[in-house]
């Protein structure tokens, strides 16, 4: 599971950004210089799907405002991978 969750090198950054607090697309997309739109809704669609991310649509008509947050289930993964990034730049320190 997790390898399908990290294997896109986007992954881990649209992760982070969404660590930072709920955000809408265009903001997503901003915050990754050459993420398509396509690989972006990929993403977040397995996020989803994995329980990681939430999406909350506000308005009834066009244009809709969409936001995406981490769940709590998507902020331990996060803290998780950030424990991996620590241990990984311990080692690499020796």
């Amino acid at each position: 599971m997790v390898e399908s969750i990290v294997g896109c090198k986007w992954s881990l950054r649209l992760l982070g950004v969404l660590a930072q607090g709920p955000q809408r697309p265009s903001a997503l997309r901003r915050a990754c210089p050459g993420l398509s739109a396509k690989v972006m809704n990929e993403r977040l669609r397995k996020f989803q799907r994995f329980a990681l991310t939430s999406r909350t649509a506000h308005g009834v008509k066009p244009p809709i405002e969409v936001v995406y947050a981490l769940t709590p289930l998507g902020a331990r993964f996060c803290g998780l991978l950030a424990e991996i990034d620590a241990l990984q730049r311990q080692i690499e320190a020796r």
